[in-house]
């Protein structure tokens, strides 16, 4: 899954490396290095820019509200829960199928944070059902240094209880799609604790590569099956992971000490 992660990137360096046309200053966001659900956060999506004459789609960089609300939605309360969409259902789910063929968006990061889980715990995870706190982190990143480019949607809320000009009156939220973690070796694995994704946790966020980024924005692009060959993961061996701080388990933890990789897990921890 992805629950949480860091995107200390600013609109300027996110400009360069995704091609953006237009973007609102007014919507910079501070450096976050433990972003959580519900908070704001960037994304980048192809649309035509409001209120334009021209409807050609625009590469755009957003700020929206992380957990998705269907547009449907009575209220709000359950975007906090649709962090995550998955890959193998995402096409079908009723929160998620429209997004996903008119929707869809690239949610830059640093790299997500994940917590191991131990065996009985991963099963009971697997099949759907609550389980123990999990214990300690570890932050995966691109092995090059590069953005990592999780696959996203969004969807826009209307709050009916607004007046069409309050600022409030429209909600646009986000939710990253997620695959079944790798179970190949890690880029520099560490000499002690997980040397594969699958190791730390089941579920991972689908990583984009660049040579998807356009056809995934694609607004044009609306066959199922077609979107649905877009989900494929990554080439292996991109990614590498290390412990860091157990700090980072509390979000009101925000610095950049956070990515500070730990000679091997804490004291205490599962690995």
């Amino acid at each position: 899954m992805c629950g949480r992660y860091a995107s200390s990137r600013g609109p300027e360096d996110l400009a360069g490396v995704f091609e953006i046309e237009k973007w609102d200053s007014a919507e910079a966001l501070a450096p976050d290095f433990n972003v959580a659900p519900t908070k704001e956060v960037y994304a980048v999506l192809d649309r035509p820019l409001k209120d334009a004459e021209d409807r050609s789609p625009v590469r755009q960089l957003r700020t929206l509200k992380w957990g998705l609300v269907p547009s449907w939605s009575k209220t709000p309360e359950g975007g906090a829960r649709m962090i995550n969409a998955r890959a193998e259902t995402v096409h079908e789910k009723p929160s998620y199928r429209r997004a996903f063929t008119s929707r869809r968006c690239v949610i830059p990061a640093d790299g997500y944070y994940e917590w191991v889980t131990a065996p009985e715990e991963r099963q009971l995870e697997v099949e759907g059902k609550k389980k123990r706190p999990r214990k300690q982190p570890y932050f995966v990143t691109p092995a090059d240094g590069s953005v990592f480019a999780m696959a996203g949607l969004y969807e826009f809320w209307r709050d009916k209880t607004l007046p069409d000009e309050h600022p409030l009156a429209w909600w646009v939220t986000c939710t990253v799609i997620t695959t079944e973690a790798e179970t190949t070796p890690l880029a520099a694995a560490p000499d002690e604790g997980p040397g594969t994704l699958a190791e730390i946790h089941p579920r991972m966020p689908l990583m984009l590569t660049p040579d998807r980024w356009d056809a995934w924005l694609d607004p044009s692009r609306t066959d199922v099956e077609d979107l649905r060959g877009l989900l494929e993961p990554p080439p292996h061996g991109l990614l590498r992971a290390y412990p860091v701080s157990t700090a980072v388990s509390n979000v009101r933890n925000n610095g950049p000490e956070l990515l500070k990789e730990l000679e091997g897990p804490e004291e205490g921890t599962l690995f």
